[in-house]
């Protein structure tokens, strides 16, 4: 895929069976539209008035203490929801003490202009400290009982039965199954699959991502194993709401729907307590589908980087991947790390652009026409090999590299890569050769015998590459010689013939064979 020229161009009542697998067919997305308020079950005021229900005796001695404080900020910039981030603070952008009359992926306050952050609810310990310069509102202090439903606590109380009877007497006690199965703690366990039809008839897992449920400020999340398995360690006795958050343990995040935050959401709705397991394949609700294909694709691409025959580069920290469906092309325009076409950037994303005043992508992923994992896949894998080669030659070699594919791309009569024979051309020669070697090499090892064979069209060659990987020198050895001073392919056979003088011969060989 071209590097620059997208700039140029079913759970049951009770919870599922955490091994019974429910497929997603669609899945909300545009705005949440929100319903009435409702009475948060939790807040000290109808805590302390269940106790009072349920123990009348003891309810003058015994004092609700606040656990947690439900709150809102109001973070001006990225640096504001890292800072919150960083100190363990789960953000949601709309509040969870509303009815939600419609589900989807986003929210934002109407009161708030629509190029700024809006309102971020988060339920954090009675001790937090608060950011000085990020504005924020106490909403309701909140006692949420231990992790242990059912048992009874040192002062004789159940209050299991406390937290029911306030969902009684608040008017929420459908959100209580009638009854919970009994191989059931109350934490929420599942799977989170995906089917690669080209791959395997198997499902596998869709790694790293976090799950996230919640009852009003009851919250947890837990990552998801190399198997798509997760399993949250608080119990829940209500029907939590279940999220998929796309933010990777590996340190990416997917974004770009609208919302204010690093990473996207999907929402699964409300299932019961035990958890909430789906299977996910190209048939299902297509944003979904796409999310779980490049989280997996850098998943894959991540523990790659690092083997026992050597090292790459991992992406920069924090990486920021939005998927265009508009676009039919794809970028490493490391945006987030500081490149300076962040004004060309926004004129060419359009309704988006006000998203970018807050949440700079580093890659594009254009997935217009791009309808199956293996393309998806491909399409990913190019993007993240040009982002390692950014953190070895840094900010000032890709700077040239942006402004040779505009310039060149006007100069030739709008000719992707254009013609070679521009100044500076070296640069975009260069980063390809690594980025369509690499895409054909990670694509052929997860499907053996594809013969996928990217970019050979072009005026550059990653058939060099591909020549001295089948002879010895493997990829983490050919990155080594990615330095910033190698700017383009005289200067990279030069440093290979360097780091390697025993494969002279065999360098030589693949440059003058391709030329």
């Amino acid at each position: 895929m071209p590097l620059f020229a997208a700039l140029l161009s079913s759970c049951g009542k009770d919870g599922p069976d955490p091994g019974t697998e429910n497929e997603y067919e669609s899945v909300p997305h545009g705005m949440i539209v929100l319903g009435e308020r409702l009475e948060d079950p939790y807040s000290i005021k109808n805590m302390s008035r269940a106790l009072a229900s349920l123990y009348p005796t003891k309810a003058s001695s015994v004092q609700v203490e606040p656990t947690h404080l439900y709150v809102r900020f109001l973070p001006s910039d990225m640096d504001g929801f890292e800072l919150l981030e960083n100190s363990g603070v789960e953000l949601l952008d709309h509040p969870v003490d509303f009815s939600i009359v419609k589900e989807g992926d986003w929210y934002h306050d109407p009161e708030i202009p629509e190029d700024e952050v809006t309102w971020q609810y988060a339920v954090v310990p009675p001790d937090f400290k608060f950011p000085s310069d990020i504005p924020y509102e106490l909403l309701h202090e909140c006692h949420i009982p231990g992790q242990d439903a059912g048992t009874r606590a040192p002062d004789g109380i159940d209050w299991d039965a406390v937290e029911r009877e306030s969902f009684r007497l608040t008017g929420n006690s459908e959100l209580y199954p009638e009854t919970r199965a009994s191989s059931s703690d109350g934490k929420p366990r599942g799977r989170i699959s995906i089917l690669d039809r080209r791959c395997s008839d198997k499902a596998i897992g869709v790694a790293g991502v976090t799950v996230s449920c919640n009852v009003f400020v009851k919250f947890c999340h837990a990552y998801t194993d190399a198997d798509g398995n997760y399993a949250m360690d608080k119990s829940f006795s209500a029907n939590p709401r279940y999220r998929i958050l796309f933010r990777n343990r590996k340190g990416f995040a997917i974004g770009r729907n609208l919302i204010y935050v690093p990473a996207s959401f999907s929402t699964l709705g409300k299932h019961g307590p035990g958890g909430c397991s789906i299977s996910i394949d190209n048939r299902s609700d297509r944003a979904l589908f796409r999310r779980c294909v490049v989280n997996n694709a850098a998943w894959d691409y991540y523990n790659q980087c690092k083997s026992d025959s050597g090292k790459i580069s991992q992406p920069p920290s924090g990486l920021q991947i939005w998927i265009l469906d508009f676009l039919k092309c794809s970028s490493a325009v490391m945006l987030k790390q500081g490149s300076a076409l962040d004004g060309l950037f926004k004129q060419l994303i359009g309704e988006y652009a006000p998203l970018a005043n807050i949440v700079f992508p580093d890659i594009t992923l254009g997935l217009d026409g791009l309808e199956d994992y293996a393309s998806i896949y491909a399409a990913a894998i190019h993007e993240l090999a040009h982002s390692s080669h950014y953190v070895q030659v840094g900010k000032d070699w890709w700077t040239k590299l942006e402004k040779y594919v505009i310039t060149s791309f006007v100069s030739s009569g709008f000719v992707t890569y254009g013609a070679g024979t521009e100044a500076d051309h070296g640069y975009c020669e260069v980063a390809e050769m690594w980025a369509y070697y690499m895409e054909g090499a990670l694509f052929n090892e997860r499907y053996p015998g594809a013969g996928h064979y990217p970019g050979t069209s072009f005026w550059f060659y990653p058939q060099v590459f591909r020549y001295l990987d089948d002879r010895g020198l493997n990829r983490y050895k050919l990155f080594n010689a990615l330095l910033p001073s190698v700017t383009d392919r005289t200067s990279l056979q030069n440093q290979l013939l360097l780091l390697y003088p025993e494969a002279a011969s065999m360098i030589r060989l693949a440059f003058n064979r391709y030329k």
